[in-house]
Formats: C-alpha cells, sequence, structure tokens
C-alpha cells in the first residue's frame, strides 16, 4: 500500500517536471505577442515616407505651417533659439512660420524667369515660368514642388508619390554649442507628375551642352521627376516640438567648419535632391489635344508677347506642331515688315501693296545699312525685341514648317526671303531655285512671284560681295524678264521692272538707258496700283542703291521730277 502511494507521488511528480519546459514557452509567447503590441519607440520607414509626402504636398500646396513643422531647418531655428526644450510647435500666429516660407520662398525665386526673353519668351512667360538653367544636381528637392507649380491656378498643379526608403547612417548636429546628438535618417524617394504641359517647368533638353554664351541651348518642358528625401527622426528626445523632419535646405554652421566641425547642419551622408536620371520631359503624343487648343488659344492673345510665348511652348514639346508653325510664322513675318514700315515712314494706303513695299524696303537695307536686323535686343542692350529677334526667330520656324508642309509654297518663298534678309545668301538662293522648279508653267502667278525672289535673292548675293562681274546679276535680270513676260498682274509687273532696272546697277558696263526705261516703266505700273503716291514711288528711287546712280547721270531727271 505504502509503495503504491509512494509510486503515485513519484508519477505526478514527474507530469509536473515534465511540463515546466512547455509552461515556459507558452509565458515566454504570451510576454513576446504583449510586447509586440505595443507601439515602438523607433519610426518606421513608412513613417519617415509619411512625412517626406506630407512635406512636399505642403510645399506644393502653399501650406507654410505644415511646412513650417516638418522643415528641419525651421525645427532647429525655433529650438536653437528658446533655452528649453520645446513640447509643442508654436501656434499658427506665430512669426516662425513666416520667416520660414519666406527663406524657402526667396529660395525658389532664383529659378523663375525675370528677365526680359525677346522672342523667346515660354509660357508663362516672365515672373511666372520655372525654369532650371543650371545642372538639375544643383537644385534642392524642394524646387521641384514649390507652391510656383502646385498651386492650380495659376499652374496646372502636380502629383506626388512614395517610391520606397532606404536607411542612411545617422545624422548629427549640435545644439547650443552642446554635445553632438546623432538622429536616425531615412531616404524617401518620390516621384512628382506635373499635370499640365503648358505651365509645367522648363529644363535645358537632354544631352545639350553650353559650347558659348551667344548659342541658344535647346530646352524642354518636364512632365516628371524623381526626388529623394533625407527624413530625420527621433528629435524630440533632443527638445525638438516634433519627432520627424526632412533636411531639404541645410543650414550654415555658425562655427564656418572650423576645428574639425561641419559646415553646415546637420551633417547627412545624403541630401535631397533630384534622383539621377529620372526626369522625363513631355512628347507631343502625351496631350495633342491641349497642344492644338493651345495654338488656338493663342491666336485670341492681344499681345505679341503672349502669343509668341504661347506658341514656343507649344512647339518645345511638339517642335512640328503645324498650327503653332503657321502661326508664329504668319505672325512674325508681319510683325517684321511692320517695324519696316516704321523705319521708313513712306505712305502706303493699301494692305497689299504695302505689303510688297515692307519687303521692297528690306531687300535693299538689308544689302546696305543692316543694323536693325542684325543686332538683338541682347547684344544691343535693349529691353524690347528688335527687328533681328524678330527675323531669327521665324528662320528656325519656317525651316520646320517647310519640311512638315512641303507643299506650302507661300511659307518657303518666304523663307528664302528671311534667308535673304540675314544674308544667308546661298540658302535663299537655293530655297527659291527649288521652288521655280517645283512650280509649272500652269501656274503663272505663283511662278512669276517665285522668279523674281530668286531675282532678288541672286541681287542681294552680287550686291553684298561687290561682284559685279558675277554672272548672276545678269541671270537675276532674265528671271526678272520672264516673270514680267509671264505675269499680267499689274503688281507683278511693277516689280518684275523695277527689279530689272535695279539690277542693272550691278553690272559691270550699266546701261543708264535701258535702266531708265525699266524704271519708268515700273513707275507707270506703281503708279496704277491702288494706294500708290508719287511720294512713296520717289522713296522707291531714293535708296542707297539707287540713289547716287540716278542722281550722277541728267538723264534720270524726268524719272525724278
Amino acid at each position: 500500500m505504502a509503495s503504491a502511494r509512494s509510486f503515485h507521488r513519484g508519477f505526478i511528480l514527474f507530469v509536473v517536471l515534465s511540463l515546466v519546459p512547455a509552461l515556459n514557452g507558452m509565458a515566454g509567447a504570451a510576454l513576446a505577442a504583449q510586447k509586440s503590441n505595443k507601439p515602438s519607440s523607433h519610426p518606421t520607414s513608412s513613417d519617415a515616407a509619411a512625412v517626406a509626402l506630407r512635406y512636399a504636398e505642403a510645399l506644393a500646396a502653399g501650406d507654410r505651417i505644415t511646412v513650417g513643422q516638418l522643415d528641419f531647418a525651421c525645427q532647429y531655428t525655433i529650438v536653437s533659439a528658446s533655452p528649453l526644450p520645446l513640447k509643442a510647435f508654436p501656434p499658427a500666429s506665430d512669426a516662425s512660420y513666416t520667416a520660414c516660407w519666406d527663406h524657402l520662398a526667396q529660395t525658389h525665386q532664383t529659378v523663375v524667369e525675370t528677365r526680359a526673353q525677346g522672342m523667346d519668351v515660354i509660357w508663362p512667360g516672365k515672373g511666372s515660368l520655372v525654369f532650371f538653367g543650371e545642372q538639375l544636381p544643383l537644385y534642392a528637392a524642394s524646387f521641384f514642388v514649390m507652391d510656383r507649380l502646385g498651386l492650380s491656378p495659376p499652374a496646372g498643379g502636380l502629383t506626388v508619390e512614395a517610391l520606397g526608403s532606404a536607411k542612411l547612417p545617422a545624422a548629427s548636429f549640435r545644439l547650443h554649442d552642446g554635445e553632438t546628438m546623432a538622429v536616425p535618417a531615412t531616404l524617401v524617394r518620390t516621384k512628382v507628375t506635373y499635370k499640365d504641359p503648358l505651365t509645367s517647368p522648363v529644363t535645358y533638353a537632354l544631352g545639350t551642352y553650353q559650347w558659348a554664351n551667344s548659342v541658344k541651348r535647346p530646352r524642354a518642358a518636364l512632365k516628371a521627376i524623381s526626388l529623394q528625401w533625407v527624413v530625420l527622426t527621433g528629435l524630440k528626445k533632443h527638445g525638438f516640438p516634433g519627432d520627424a523632419a526632412v533636411v531639404n535646405l541645410t543650414i550654415p554652421s555658425p562655427t564656418g567648419g572650423a576645428a574639425g566641425t561641419p559646415t553646415v547642419i546637420p551633417f547627412v551622408t545624403e541630401t535631397s535632391r533630384y534622383v539621377d536620371h529620372s526626369p522625363v520631359w513631355w512628347a507631343p503624343a502625351d496631350q495633342p489635344g491641349t497642344l492644338l487648343a493651345a495654338a488656338a488659344r493663342a491666336a485670341l492673345y492681344p499681345e505679341l508677347e503672349e502669343r509668341v510665348a504661347m506658341l514656343n511652348r507649344v512647339l518645345l514639346i511638339d517642335p512640328a506642331q503645324p498650327e503653332a508653325l503657321t502661326l508664329l510664322t504668319r505672325d512674325l513675318y508681319q510683325t517684321l515688315l511692320s517695324a519696316g514700315a516704321a523705319s521708313h515712314h513712306a505712305p502706303v494706303g493699301n494692305k497689299e501693296l504695302a505689303q510688297r513695299f515692307d519687303e521692297l524696303y528690306w531687300d535693299v537695307y538689308a544689302q546696305t545699312t543692316r543694323m536693325d536686323i542684325s543686332l538683338g535686343m541682347d547684344i544691343a542692350g535693349l529691353s524690347k525685341p528688335t527687328p533681328a529677334d524678330y527675323l531669327y526667330r521665324v528662320i528656325p520656324a519656317m525651316e520646320m514648317l517647310a519640311k512638315v508642309q512641303p507643299g506650302d509654297f507661300e511659307n518657303r518663298l518666304r523663307l528664302g526671303i528671311v534667308y535673304r534678309w540675314n544674308n544667308d545668301q546661298l540658302a535663299a538662293i537655293a530655297t527659291h531655285e527649288a521652288v521655280v522648279k517645283e512650280v509649272s508653267r500652269e501656274r503663272p502667278a505663283l511662278r512669276a512671284r517665285a522668279l523674281l525672289e530668286l531675282a532678288w535673292s541672286r541681287i542681294a548675293r552680287v550686291s553684298w560681295n561687290r561682284t559685279f562681274d558675277d554672272p548672276d546679276i545678269l541671270q537675276a535680270y532674265r528671271e526678272a524678264e520672264e516673270a514680267f513676260n509671264t505675269t499680267d498682274r499689274p503688281m507683278d509687273k511693277f516689280v518684275a521692272a523695277y527689279t530689272m532696272g535695279y539690277s542693272l546697277a550691278f553690272t559691270p558696263k550699266r546701261d543708264n538707258r535701258a535702266m531708265l526705261a525699266h524704271l519708268t516703266e515700273a513707275q507707270q505700273w506703281y503708279l496704277k496700283l491702288t494706294g500708290a503716291s508719287p511720294e512713296s514711288w520717289r522713296y522707291l528711287l531714293g535708296n542707297d542703291t539707287l540713289k547716287g546712280v540716278l542722281d550722277a547721270d541728267p538723264i534720270f531727271k524726268p524719272l525724278l521730277a
């Protein structure tokens, strides 16, 4: 009996002892579960990503309070000014938020175009266009999400999305000249996408180089870019009002880096900036409807600068957009003619005649003085565009339009004309020769026009080079003569006769009587035209080329009466 009880006690003790490890394991697991349910004192990467997103969105929205509370430089400034740790942020009315925002805004202002750009202006224009004129790594990340780009209107707005994050080595800084503090740092990557191609920031085009200051580098409209943000956490235990902040603009060290101290605050291994090779630029196929509507809208703007700015923006994205090219070339060509009319002041009372008169004015002027169509506003130090600015901008636009719409003979004829005015002699002749070859004799009016422009391009070459034995001058005479015999339009009859007479001024053995005959016939045709007057006719005889010849020989006196 006693032995049975002894066996029973031993068996129970064995069972209890065998359950102890299992019970300990269950208790340990339960304790671990309780600990895992408690909030961690160390913020996670997802917390840092949320801070970076809030900061970027606040910048874009112009939210000064949120920016001030999430910007490390702003927090550091108010903490440094307080002798005691801050347990909470200042109220929204505190001046520190305004000071912080004003510093950011002043920094961002450096990429806002404030100079007059003449005919290179890009929408939205002076005072509004964000242009990154330096290498992109030189800009802090906040530049790409500033309120000028995020607020809609006037900008088109933007979106920010998180891409990922990674731990960085701890950041360090000092407060009140105390010991160096270390806090966790996280690198957060985000993607910024601009919604509107017409207001997005502009950069230099990919792969362009600045060969010389006088060379204008191609530009492009930015569509999307990835940014990296340095986020510091664990700040509250060091007396900061918030536990996390973004290091956007660093703070110059008061010691200036002396005695081995860092030159900026905080010391971090990375900076908030753009991610290499991440920019994407707007392309023609992205929003073709928007570009077409913008070109149509540009035609309604009352000011030339506004029209050119919008059309330049469209062509920045789609250089071959036909509607924008057509509007821009016609507008600038007409503006160039109007500038000629403002220079010569000759009274011409008909629109068609005035256009031809202004073209003849620039034809002669381009062979002689050339100042107005040679010096742009930058070189001349002027605040407004000159005829040269119109000329330099219209040439590449006409060249592109000629490629896009080769059947537009009017544009190609004008392209040869502006080549001539730009003293690009061979290009002018080649352009007009190509048109003459393509236009059949069944189209006499167009063919006569092409022959006359070709003749003037040849004359311009001989006149400028002063090679009077150049056979081109005789060829120009023959082409003008063919045009005279081809056309029945009084306007072209006048121009053809005038061209023949003008060309004889550059022949080695000038025949003054033949010259008188042609100019007399030109006078007769001219005075029959609507809007013509004896005063404007005398102006055509008083240019630098003809005046000396006509004044030197008495046989021309009847022509000048």
